[in-house]
């Protein structure tokens, strides 16, 4: 992983990729506090039992967010793709928790990370953000209610279907690599 400060033309890309933080406040907050990551395909970003200590935007790529079971199988719980952050990440973050998943990247990626130590002190002073954080939380809750609704109602053949559709609008070029 490589890391560098965030540079004011970043911020065009984060304007893009991340309309609702709006306020230039934040804009300004995350240009000072913000470390621009670049993350290889392959490479893990957070792993089961280590603290977090940021939590990611995601500006291009996708992250892979799996669990492991005690024989150490792993299974896809979701994926993080451009304009999007990890809730799972949020979650040990705000309570300063030891991580619960692994993050992994599927393709190249370039993350802003945003330390742990200002999420609070945001959510408290940025209308913006305080949203976009309960939005990534009702984004994969609606995701987690969805999978619930294909296992219990779709045949596997329909669930197949849809989940290549759905993996092939995450890649950047279509083609699903498996």
């Amino acid at each position: 992983m490589k890391s560098r400060k965030i540079e004011t033309s970043d911020l065009q890309n984060l304007q893009l990729l991340f309309p609702d933080l709006y306020e230039s406040e934040i804009k300004n907050a995350i240009l000072d506090k913000g470390t621009w990551m670049e993350i290889q395909e392959g490479d893990m970003m957070i792993d089961i039992e280590q603290y977090i200590k940021f939590m990611p935007l995601i500006i291009s790529g996708s992250l892979k967010i799996l669990r492991e079971d005690n024989d150490g199988k792993e299974l896809l719980i979701y994926h993080v793709t451009q304009g999007q952050t990890c809730a799972m990440a949020i979650t040990c973050c705000m309570g300063d928790a030891r991580s619960n998943i692994r993050a992994v990247a599927e393709e190249d990626c370039q993350v802003i990370a945003i330390p742990t130590q200002v999420l609070d002190e945001w959510s408290t002073r940025f209308p913006s953000w305080k949203h976009f954080i309960f939005r990534s939380y009702q984004a994969r809750f609606d995701e987690l209610l969805k999978t619930i609704d294909s296992i219990a109602f779709q045949k596997l053949d329909d669930r197949l279907e849809n989940w290549l559709e759905s993996r092939s609008k995450n890649s950047t070029d279509g083609v699903i690599q498996a």
